[in-house]
């Protein structure tokens, strides 16, 4: 298919069958899922799940893809819906405009091959590796600010944002309320996280698995510690 001819040799005609057929869940739809959904969409992975019960507001404006001046009090999993059913009408799309919680984090993220993590809280980001883990699903975690970002994959039961994110914090401060967020990070650390979930739905390649990758724009470094 001529739309998906620039994937190819990076991408073979029997990888692109694969993609066609999975189903991946991105939670929320702001300035890390924007850029995710429609990567995920351009590439030709056939169904996506966007779930955010959030709408948009004016300071969304400078970094979220799916953000213009004549949407501002929408939701933003129906405009990410509107927009990729214009990027790419092969794609299936369906739009859950409600927040994830323990009571329905199992019900809204079952039957998806791979989960990604697009928060901008680490009380929610804990709930979702925990229902990942006992729906037995992969999930991408990515997070930023200001000038910095980070991309780790984790496997059911690696529980690898217990390392990160480690009980005796406060789970409800955001790194992104002190350090701000520029257009840029966003869209960098969107596009690692969508090469992880390419890589696991194709099965090769080197995953961030057991490890994270840690970005500072600011003075170009790109680190990866390992969890032993």
């Amino acid at each position: 298919m001529k739309r998906y001819a620039r994937n190819m040799e990076a991408i073979t005609a029997d990888e692109m069958k694969i993609l066609e057929k999975s189903k991946v869940c991105v939670v929320g739809c702001g300035g890390l899922g924007g850029y995710i959904i429609e990567l995920l969409a351009r590439i030709g992975v056939g169904s996506i799940t966007a779930i955010d019960g959030d709408v948009f507001d004016e300071t969304n404006l400078n970094r979220q893809l799916f953000s213009h001046s004549k949407n501002i009090g929408k939701s933003k999993s129906e405009e990410a819906k509107k927009r990729i059913e214009l990027v790419n009408p092969l794609i299936n799309i369906e739009s859950v405009n409600v927040m994830i919680n323990e009571s329905n984090s199992l019900f809204l993220l079952k039957g998806h091959d791979i989960i990604v993590d697009a928060l901008d809280n680490i009380k929610t980001r804990k709930l979702i590796q925990s229902s990942a883990a006992k729906l037995n699903i992969p999930m991408v975690h990515g997070a930023i600010g200001g000038f910095y970002g980070q991309v780790t994959t984790i496997f059911p039961n690696d529980n690898t944002l217990d390392y990160l994110y480690p009980n005796d914090i406060k789970l409800d401060r955001g790194i992104e309320k002190r350090l701000g967020n520029p257009s840029f990070t966003p869209a960098l650390i969107a596009s690692i996280e969508v090469a992880e979930v390419i890589k696991i739905l194709l099965r090769r390649g080197d995953l961030l698995r057991g490890k994270v990758l840690f970005i500072d724009l600011l003075e170009n470094s790109f680190d990866i510690l390992e969890f032993e």
